[in-house]
């Protein structure tokens, strides 16, 4: 199996993430997706492995178990108290930068 992903890709993806990684950081990805994609193909080479279910939770759930706890919001503050912290808003909502092209 080849992998198809280049540093120069990589590098393309890290600037529109806006983080930076030197270029040892960059070969330890590539190798660590080489890897992965050598782990995919050895599980694809598993005898009907198509007709296996996929396994989300390792056991059945119910909705009332009692692992679940309840949604409860609290320590709700006040449009008022919070833009204290902020630093542009307007109309009750915060403005942010654009993070992600």
């Amino acid at each position: 199996m080849v992998n198809d992903m280049t540093k120069e890709e990589l590098k393309m993806l890290a600037n529109k993430l806006m983080f930076e990684m030197d270029d040892k950081e960059y070969e330890t990805l590539l190798s660590e997706f080489d890897i992965t994609l050598k782990q995919m193909e050895l599980i694809g080479k598993i005898k009907d492995i198509d007709k296996v279910s996929p396994m989300t939770y390792p056991f059945d759930l119910e909705l009332s178990d009692s692992c679940l706890r309840e949604d409860i919001s609290n320590n709700e503050i006040s449009f008022d108290d919070m833009k204290i912290n902020v630093k542009d808003y307007e109309d009750n909502k915060v403005k942010l930068p654009k993070v992600v092209e």
